[in-house]
């Protein structure tokens, strides 16, 4: 007995060291904030006004938003439902694609060989036959799909039926600032010229509280919508404090379009639309190849912003927008695929790397467009161009958490040395490993959480029978 009251003692003491041991570490638990999500071990580009990066970092997100960006430490601060190892991939913001018109996704590839003029012997004439309410939703599902898997979490469209791009925008899970187009002939979702006016009125209402979606009012074109009717445009948007947009300066010759449909006679198609008052800090222009050295500097002075699309542009033979010039002027601008008829695809991975190099070779000067540009006009860049850059478009706190990880261990991303030049010039998405809009993963491990691939393969499939069968009745298919 005298041999086994000791050990007694010995258990006893070991139990109640154990038990505090225990209770000091609940005790440093609790002591931690609580937070929803920690990335940690993360190379974080934040792609703030001081390009701050971690090479090490962590970002916290809790209700939606980041509340905390910083060095690997930050990590033991805070006790999150769910903690991503990002094993020393890229954290950045999500990239913004700022134009698009991605129901166009159910055309791609059609009419590449030998077509003239693309938009009026293959877009219209498709759209005037085939488009509906249910094409436009189930192609938007895919074109969203797209992006999202891509690393784009916030995109601009122009179409109609922008409400079933909306739904599917929700439903994927990523944002869109989305513009009911007006036009000046009968369309799909308005049987009387500009009839998209009041449907873009009725859109605004019905989506303008929403979390994800962003309505706007788009006037087609300068060429397509009569001066009164571009007025009537704006005033609706500036009605609702909603973005406005159109194409302008896309073409070589529009100036002198506006002046024989129109009777309006300017040097510059920017001079007209400023003669309207539609030039402002709320107006986006689409393509902007076409401007001179006057033209930026009116830009400039009303405060608009610019889509570049580089890719689309040179592939439809428009030309290569001064971006140089734009940037230098102060002018704010992001990248954007344009539909994926005109560029067929909706990468911004690829117009990152191509912006990067036209802008080289057009200028014959290597050191333009460095990596760390076109990576910050892909995110900052976009959200500014879009007025959303207090919410999105960098990793700092209390803006919402918009989030992709890339993947830095693949063959074509491996090594890297310089991250910024990793994403222009190497990644693509294939490498995009994990997506968070809104504070909520949307893609997680290359897998697209929110919506079935099967499915929407599917609903494609049937689309493309469709499509397939009306494409060989166009009189271009015929000539060739």
């Amino acid at each position: 007995m005298k041999r086994k009251f000791p050990v007694i003692i010995f258990i006893v003491f070991l139990l109640l060291g154990t038990l505090s041991a225990v209770s000091a570490g609940n005790r440093v638990e609790a002591a931690r904030d609580k937070a929803d999500i920690v990335i940690k071990n993360g190379y974080i580009l934040t792609i703030n006004e001081k390009k701050d990066v971690f090479p090490k970092g962590t970002v916290v997100i809790k209700d939606k938003k980041i509340i905390a960006v910083g060095d690997e430490k930050l990590s033991e601060q805070y006790n999150a439902s769910k903690v991503i190892n990002a094993d020393g991939n890229i954290v950045m913001p999500g990239m913004i694609n700022t134009h698009n018109h991605v129901p166009m996704v159910a055309f791609r590839s059609i009419g590449e060989e030998g077509v003239g003029n693309r938009l009026f012997e293959v877009f219209f004439p498709l759209e005037e036959k085939l488009l509906s309410r249910d094409l436009i939703y189930k192609a938007s599902i895919h074109g969203a799909i797209e992006m999202a898997m891509g690393g784009v979490t916030t995109y601009a469209d122009m179409y109609y039926h922008e409400d079933e791009v909306a739904k599917a925008t929700e439903k994927i899970g990523i944002r869109g600032v989305l513009g009911e187009t007006v036009i000046g002939f009968p369309v799909v979702d308005a049987p009387e010229p500009y009839g998209g006016l009041k449907y873009a009125e009725d859109f605004i209402k019905q989506f303008q509280n929403n979390e994800l979606i962003t309505p706007s009012v788009v006037a087609h074109a300068p060429y397509t919508v009569s001066p009164e009717m571009l007025k009537a445009s704006k005033a609706l948007a500036n009605k609702y404090h909603v973005p406005f947009a159109l194409h302008a300066a896309e073409f070589a010759d529009e100036a002198q379009r506006v002046a024989s449909k129109y009777g309006q006679t300017y040097e510059s198609v920017i001079k007209y639309l400023d003669s309207l008052g539609i030039l402002d800090e709320n107006t986006m222009l689409a393509h902007a190849i076409h401007i001179d050295d006057e033209d930026i500097a009116i830009i400039k002075k009303r405060g608009a912003t610019i889509a570049h699309n580089p890719i689309a542009n040179t592939k439809g033979a428009t030309g290569v927008a001064p971006a140089i010039k734009i940037d230098k002027a102060g002018i704010k601008m992001g990248l954007g695929t344009d539909g994926p008829m005109s560029s067929n695809t909706m990468d911004v991975f690829g117009t990152m790397g191509y912006a990067a190099r036209i802008h080289k070779l057009v200028n014959k000067d290597q050191s333009l467009m460095p990596p760390s540009k076109v990576v910050q006009l892909a995110t900052i860049g976009g959200a500014k161009a879009l007025g959303l850059d207090k919410k999105i478009g960098s990793l700092e706190v209390g803006k919402f958490a918009d989030i992709i990880i890339v993947d830095v261990h693949e063959p074509n991303t491996f090594p890297t040395y310089d991250p910024y030049a990793t994403l222009a010039y190497s990644a693509g998405p294939q490498n995009v490993k994990d997506v968070i809009v809104n504070g909520k993963m949307i893609v997680e491990n290359k897998k697209l959480k929110t919506y079935s691939y099967k499915k929407d393969l599917k609903d494609m499939g049937e689309i493309y029978k469709q499509v397939e069968k009306v494409e060989k009745t166009l009189p271009y298919h015929k000539q060739q």
